[in-house]
């Protein structure tokens, strides 16, 4: 099958828990299919290349700065995306495989698949309701988005759902077609070569926007410095909050305890799972999470998660962490990072092998069946 992927960003030029998963699907299907991806042109990107058995189609330049404005997704970025679009039209594809955001995008894909017999799936991975678009735009533009989104959402021939959690959240935004449950996130081959010591140090991985909340992290740290010996935290990963992150860390006296990494490159993935694998804990702070990969990675890594109650993570993933009230967290890691026995704090492992990528193509496979 001729298969064309789309999403204005695309890892590993922009990394993210997103970025990684499409370009893991991708990666795979190209294995058995003519892959194609179509997306914005990154820093170090070249506009039409191959590499891996995928083809990129990148136009318009961006970067992180214009990516991101006044810490949230710019919209004028959104809609030159979206015309860019337009130059799918070129080409014949049997099924389009689109990311949700930035939404503005969906009609044209739409109308793309009407005229060349295509088939649209939609890569679901949040739904937001009206409520989290006034918050994220403002009240007008908000409303207005989410009128929009209500309506392009459902223009799909199906669905690919990252979770329970959004599967319900897309029946009841009113999408009767077929939803698949499907987040490859474990690349369970890659995984089992990585060899680490444990070290007692607790860690956060991924990229740093507002919802990651890193500030409540870095005041969980704070807290336990008096009662974790030597305490030592590590972030690792870039992003619009960067900035705003070192100044915290002086700001709280942090420097000696906490260690800020730059995000690793593809070609360095070995050494980032290295690093989650030493640490005695992933704490993840995220008020907003469609599933929680960086969780889910580090649980098959063998490091134990803990995240707060009011965590949004699926029923699914919450089932493997360690769950604490907020005020909790700062005592329940101290435990987590002095016990020697840190695997007992991983419950119900048998999960994992729900997001193996070795399950990419038969799930896939099936789909498409479906779709014919």
């Amino acid at each position: 099958m001729r298969i064309a992927f789309v999403s204005d960003a695309v890892y590993p030029w922009n990394f993210g828990g997103i970025e990684v998963l499409e370009r893991t699907e991708a990666k795979e299907l190209a294995k058995s299919h003519e892959v194609h991806f179509f997306s914005m042109q990154w820093p170090g990107m070249r506009r039409e290349f191959k590499s891996e058995g995928i083809t990129y189609h990148a136009a318009h330049k961006v970067t992180q700065e214009k990516f991101y404005r006044h810490g949230r997704r710019s919209i004028r970025e959104a809609i030159v995306f979206s015309l860019g679009i337009f130059r799918i039209f070129r080409y014949k594809f049997d099924v389009v495989i689109a990311n949700e955001f930035p939404v503005l995008h969906l009609p044209i894909l739409k109308l793309y698949c009407a005229l060349r017999n295509c088939r649209l799936v939609l890569d679901m991975h949040e739904v937001w309701d009206k409520k989290y678009w006034t918050q994220y735009l403002g009240l007008l533009p908000g409303l207005l988005a989410n009128a929009y989104a209500s309506v392009a959402l459902k223009t799909a021939d199906a669905y690919v759902a990252n979770s329970s959690t959004t599967e319900g959240s897309l029946i009841a935004a009113g999408v009767k077609k077929h939803i698949t449950i499907f987040s490859p996130v474990i690349d369970d081959q890659f995984m089992s070569g990585i060899r680490a010591t444990k070290k007692k140090s607790m860690i956060f991985w991924g990229r740093l926007i507002k919802e990651k909340r890193v500030d409540k992290w870095l005041d969980v740290v704070r807290q336990m410095r008096s009662s974790v010996q030597n305490m030592h935290a590590v972030i690792i990963g870039d992003g619009p909050e960067r900035e705003n992150i070192e100044h915290e860390i002086r700001e709280y006296g942090l420097d000696g305890a906490v260690e800020l990494r730059h995000a690793y490159s593809n070609e360095r993935r070995a050494e980032l799972f290295r690093a989650v694998k030493e640490a005695g804990l992933l704490l993840q702070m995220s008020e907003r999470e469609g599933l929680g990969m960086i969780i889910l990675e580090s649980i098959a890594l063998g490091t134990p998660a803990l995240v707060p109650s009011y965590s949004p993570i699926p029923k699914e993933v919450r089932e493997m962490c360690v769950v604490a009230k907020e005020g909790e967290l700062a005592k329940v890691a101290a435990r987590i990072l002095e016990s020697r026995d840190k695997g007992r704090y991983i419950k119900n492992r048998e999960n994992l092998k729900e997001f193996y990528v070795s399950r990419i193509n038969d799930v896939y496979s099936a789909l498409f069946d479906t779709l014919k």
